[in-house]
């Protein structure tokens, strides 16, 4: 009887303690919560910031940014740029989410950002940039903490 009470009282605590909580991020083999890196958190966080920045100015000063690059670039076009830096955004939150579909969501922006910086004349160095970006952000997700990746622990 007092063995049955015991399980009953640890299943209760277990609940009481994760309640409220994105029971997600605890591993599939154990009760240990999923842990990123500093160096990790900081780059989700940076891409977060930069891409919403970036939003923004696409967004409420279109014409302005058009006027201000070196081609001819349609309005509508500096506006679908702003909407991939939307889904970027959402995207980084994915990740903080420990969603694997949110790298996955990055390289598709980065494969339109790069049709659209070709089609608008964008030199090809620049326009491979993005690219870049994607092996950055996988290099910094197999930074390790207590000896996993944070790739490992995408679902």
């Amino acid at each position: 009887m007092s063995l049955n009470r015991s399980v009953l009282n640890i299943n209760y605590t277990l609940f009481i303690k994760t309640k409220g909580k994105n029971m997600e991020t605890l591993n599939e083999n154990s009760n240990v919560a999923k842990q990123r890196h500093g160096c990790v958190t900081a780059w989700l966080i940076t891409m977060i910031v930069l891409n919403s920045l970036g939003a923004l100015l696409y967004l409420l000063a279109s014409e302005w940014v058009a006027k201000n690059l070196p081609h001819n670039v349609s309005t509508s076009t500096i506006l679908l740029l702003g909407v991939i830096e939307i889904g970027n955004v959402v995207f980084s939150v994915l990740l903080f989410q420990w969603k694997k579909i949110g790298f996955y969501g990055f390289v598709m922006t980065s494969i339109v950002a790069l049709i659209i910086n070709l089609s608008i004349g964008t030199g090809a160095a620049q326009s491979v940039f993005g690219i870049l970006g994607i092996a950055l952000l996988y290099g910094v997700l197999q930074i390790k903490k207590d000896n996993v990746t944070a790739w490992e622990n995408l679902e």
